[in-house]
């Protein structure tokens, strides 16, 4: 016989556990399922030097702050992780530790869904994919295996000393690859770092950090990606106490700046002539937030010490008008190449009609298209904020507010009838 629950979260990071609070706080009987640990991506999943992109003033639920850290400090991989766990307690998140979920179907002729697990059947009226975005690493298929030693997707990668002697090529200029190429430099090995599209905005303008200006511009709550950019990285850093990324800076200090990384062809990896689009693109994105920022502070009489010499960029560094556009891997003494290319999602257990003809989520703030399923801690889910841990407890009191309202629904005319009514607030 299967167990019996109205709510079955699958997954315990951050989009799991602010999915228990918000559920927990309407009342509404659930089990939250995690394969691992609670928050176990945050822990084994990334390097070892890795702290949080955002300030532990920002980058935290609203139910508590980070215990031992200043404000504007940012917390560690441990930290955060440590952080969800002592939350989770805090809340009596009903989470189950090591059961992993197989697969889950609708029920016929009745509503629900049963759900397998490493443990048994479940039977739930709702079910809340809660895994997040970061499920499948992505190495594009370019440079084949055994073509250089080592080749990691960043989420293997914990330090310098993992691999071996020789040059390393870091592919993608997002956070992960700005600050793992600067690792590795700083450790003292030759690096290349291959540069896409980005965005850089500035760690810190006008003593604000960019998550605070973000915030009073608005652009928190912009809804939908500008066109183009859907898939657009965002060069921040925490490291060191926080600094922005600078492209300028990260040559000054000896890494190799080249383009997208395009084809292998007999040893030789080319690359697009795209770098010096990219970087001035990513300035350009730099240059906008900081008269944006400037403008805000003019129109609302704010006392905050000016900063001209932010929007000063300086020279491009040598190579970016001419870059290299090809690559001997072997001449140039390249063991390793650590792919930060971020990461596909995998709902291969989900067998339920919640997808779009690309096999990407149907759904709108988290609602999908099958009636009683929920997707939670995707980018852009509601909003921009949605990839932040602030913004995935919001979109987790949005998604508990439908699942009570459609509990609501389901139980008119019924003796067991939750006390929410199905005109619960939405927003």
């Amino acid at each position: 016989m299967s167990e019996e629950t109205e709510v079955v979260v699958v997954g315990a990071g951050q989009a799991g556990v602010a999915m228990s609070e918000h559920l927990g706080a309407h009342g509404v009987p659930h089990i939250v399922l995690e394969r691992h640990r609670i928050a176990e991506r945050w822990r084994s999943e990334r390097w070892d030097s890795l702290v949080a992109n955002g300030p532990a003033w920002h980058d935290r639920f609203p139910g508590m702050e980070f215990p031992g850290l200043a404000p504007d400090a940012f917390a560690s991989k441990e930290q955060v992780a440590d952080y969800f766990v002592t939350y989770a307690e805090k809340i009596g998140a009903p989470i189950r530790c090591g059961v992993e979920v197989t697969s889950v179907r609708k029920h016929s002729a009745r509503p629900g869904f049963r759900v397998e697990t490493s443990e048994g059947s479940i039977d739930a009226r709702f079910v809340v994919a809660a895994t997040g975005p970061f499920q499948r690493p992505v190495i594009p298929p370019i440079v084949p295996d055994g073509a250089v030693p080592v080749q990691i997707h960043s989420s293997g990668y914990r330090n310098p000393e993992q691999l071996p002697e020789g040059a390393v090529l870091v592919v993608g200029a997002g956070s992960s690859g700005v600050q793992i190429a600067d690792e590795l430099r700083r450790s003292g090995r030759r690096v290349l770092l291959s540069v896409g599209p980005h965005d850089r905005p500035a760690r810190e303008y006008r003593g604000r950090d960019f998550c605070w200006w973000l915030g009073v511009l608005g652009r928190w709550d912009e809804e939908t990606p500008p066109r183009g950019a859907e898939h657009v990285t965002i060069a921040v850093s925490g490291a060191r106490g926080g600094h922005t990324v600078d492209f300028r800076a990260l040559a000054a200090d000896g890494i190799e700046l080249v383009g997208l990384t395009a084809s292998y062809d007999d040893g030789v990896l080319h690359f697009a002539p795209d770098l010096a689009t990219n970087i001035a693109l990513g300035d350009a994105k730099y240059l906008e937030l900081l008269r944006a920022a400037d403008e805000y502070v003019e129109r609302n009489g704010f006392d905050l010490p000016e900063e001209p010499e932010a929007h000063v960029l300086g020279p491009d560094p040598e190579g970016v008008a001419d870059p290299r556009l090809e690559l001997d891997l072997a001449g140039a003494g390249v063991t390793s190449i650590v792919w930060a290319t971020g990461f596909a999602t995998d709902y291969s257990w989900l067998e339920v009609d919640a997808f779009d003809e690309h096999g990407r989520p149907d759904q709108r703030r988290g609602v999908s298209s099958e009636p009683g399923v929920y997707f939670l801690g995707l980018p852009w889910l509601s909003r921009r904020g949605s990839s932040f841990i602030w913004g995935v407890w919001h979109d987790a009191r949005y998604v508990a507010d439908h699942i009570t309202t459609q509990r609501g629904y389901l139980a008119y005319g019924t003796t067991d009838r939750p006390g929410a009514a199905p005109a619960s607030r939405q927003n």
